[in-house]
């Protein structure tokens, strides 16, 4: 029971489903999943998004108003539209005149008029339909139709790993941000109240009904964060006094749960950024404040609008994914998810593949959360008892280009490879530097895997690539095998059931000494001081390190 409750837990945040297998690569996933010429040749500015939807019938119409900047010239005509059935693309302008676009192989061709590398155009597209629905939000992902607890509408979107092209048109790759953020306005009946990302520009009546709606962020965006949240809504708001000033907090709940909310989100709330704050540096979206928004799934990390449908419970609804008791003392959704705006919204990966940066270091943050509100050996057993959700059904990091997602062991075998890099270094301060400098290095950047691998690396002054390559591409668990000479005054020690040239160091101590060695998959040895032979202890080892000690005892 406790493997398939952890498999829901971490099947539930981001899409990514530990049952995905092998499968044959399509045209379409290439044509999702890498940079093809139609879509090189440009890079998206800005979005600026409309929509009205329709509850009864669930039929959305909407227009995206692309700003782009032409970075080549081009080889043909043709822009790449991504815009999933069973929504259709109705016609696409740009200065005033009508283009023409097809539909090929499930994307969509514009055929745009030639333009000067470096120069700024805009393209409107419109489009309608029926859009994909969400059944089992947010794992299926999709629009979600809904109703609130007094059977009203309830309205919102989640889309990670689907693709926002789901309900709206886009240049559908994690790699390409709107580098001058975006725009979505709503046009919802006047009894409800439409919420999005950033800030409200303004509430306009239509006089027929329906009022709308723009919020805007002046940040960089990845797609599937771009999310509408429409339903019966009430506001509170508070200012954190945060490390780069005065930061906007708004919670966006409904009517009905607004003193509930009041009384338990403000804590969860400053708990996450005085611990995230310390650890891994400035909120990054200061400009665009931070939301924390009711809706009827679980949760999701949309930058500066987080998701929350935990139910106003610890842990994750009312359980503890880690089996410690530690996760029942924190909101799970709230830490989680808003933990993601650091690694995930400012920090992004470029392919999917790479999403361990989003879900490992995600995933982590929470056991820096545990350590700085309740301690480090708190933080230490929670991190060892996220272990039960780990699989190793298949490597972390699965093809590139082709839109694949890795095994759901991105989250706590991730989370694990870096809490034993931190306990192998042995230096808090240092291993805190790193971690805040990810975020200033990388500040509203889109990045690969090997980024971010170099750069702890480097800082770190340690090469840890067979570390990446052991947990991120294997699913092998290493083997630490260790023997004693005859008088046990010397320690003999290898790695094995590894790649070639694994090196994770293990820092072993206890309260009075300290062991520092950093094996290999050949034999090493070192002598002994009179108790250091009580640090090689096969239980405290696997407390903080995710590989398995072995004590040989036929080696003569």
């Amino acid at each position: 029971m406790i493997r398939n409750y952890l498999t829901l837990v971490f099947l539930c945040f981001n899409f990514i489903s530990f049952a995905q297998k092998t499968k044959p690569y399509t045209l379409a996933d290439t044509l999702r999943g890498s940079l093809t010429p139609e879509r090189q040749w440009w890079d998206v500015q800005r979005y600026d998004i409309t929509v009205k939807p329709d509850y009864d019938t669930k039929i959305i119409v909407g227009s995206n108003t692309i700003t782009y900047k032409t970075l080549k010239e081009k080889s043909n005509t043709k822009m790449q539209i991504d815009l999933q059935n069973p929504l259709v693309i109705d016609s696409v302008i740009q200065s005033g005149k009508k283009l023409s676009f097809a539909k090929e192989n499930g994307v969509w061709y514009i055929k745009t008029p030639k333009s000067k590398i470096k120069s700024t155009s805009k393209v409107v597209i419109f489009f309608s339909g029926k859009v994909h629905e969400a059944i089992k939000a947010p794992w299926d992902g999709g629009w979600i139709w809904t109703k609130d607890s007094l059977a009203r509408p309830w309205m919102t979107v989640a889309c990670q790993g689907l693709g926002a092209s789901v309900w709206y048109p886009c240049k559908d790759h994690q790699s390409d941000e709107p580098n001058n953020g975006a725009s979505l306005t709503m046009t919802v009946p006047d009894s409800l109240t439409a919420i999005a990302n950033g800030r409200l520009e303004f509430k306009r009546s239509n006089n027929d009904g329906t009022t709308s709606y723009k919020w805007a962020v002046v940040n960089p965006i990845s797609n599937y964060c771009i999310i509408p949240y429409i339903g019966k809504y009430v506001n509170f708001k508070e200012t954190y006094k945060g490390e780069k000033g005065n930061l906007d907090l708004n919670y966006w709940v409904l009517d009905y749960n607004l003193e509930k909310a009041q009384k338990y989100m403000p804590k969860e709330v400053h708990n996450m950024l005085n611990a995230f704050e310390y650890w891994m540096g400035p909120y990054p979206f200061y400009e665009d404040g931070y939301q924390l928004i009711e809706t009827s799934h679980t949760g999701m990390e949309h930058q500066s609008a987080v998701s929350y449908g935990n139910h106003y419970k610890p842990g994750y609804r009312g359980n503890d994914g880690s089996g410690t008791g530690w996760g029942m003392k924190w909101d799970f959704i709230i830490i989680h998810e808003s933990g993601h705006e650091w690694f995930g919204n400012n920090i992004t990966t470029n392919d999917l593949a790479d999403m361990w940066v989003h879900e490992g270091f995600t995933n982590y943050s929470e056991t820096l959360f545990v350590d700085y509100i309740f301690g480090k050996q708190a933080g230490d057993e929670y991190n060892a008892g996220t272990r039960k959700g780990i699989r190793n059904d298949r490597p972390i990091i699965p093809d590139y280009n082709v839109n694949a997602q890795g095994s759901g062991d991105m989250y706590s075998k991730a989370g694990n490879m870096l809490h034993a890099i931190r306990h192998g270094l042995d230096n808090d301060a240092l291993f805190r530097e790193v971690i805040r400098g990810l975020g200033k290095e990388f500040y509203h950047q889109t990045v690969d895997s090997k980024q971010i691998e170099n750069y702890i690396s480097k800082k770190l002054n340690f090469d840890y690539s067979k570390v990446y390559e052991q947990y991120l591409t294997t699913t092998q668990i290493p083997n630490f095998e260790f023997y004693f000479n005859e008088d046990k005054t010397k320690v003999l020690y290898r790695y094995s059931n590894c790649v070639s040239g694994f090196n994770l160091p293990l820092t072993l101590k206890n309260e009075t000494d300290k062991v520092k060695i950093i094996p290999s998959d050949q034999w090493q040895s070192i002598s002994l001081a009179n108790d250091q032979k009580s640090l090689f202890d096969a239980a405290s080892i696997t407390k903080m390190y995710y590989i398995n000690p072995v004590l040989e005892t036929n080696i003569k």
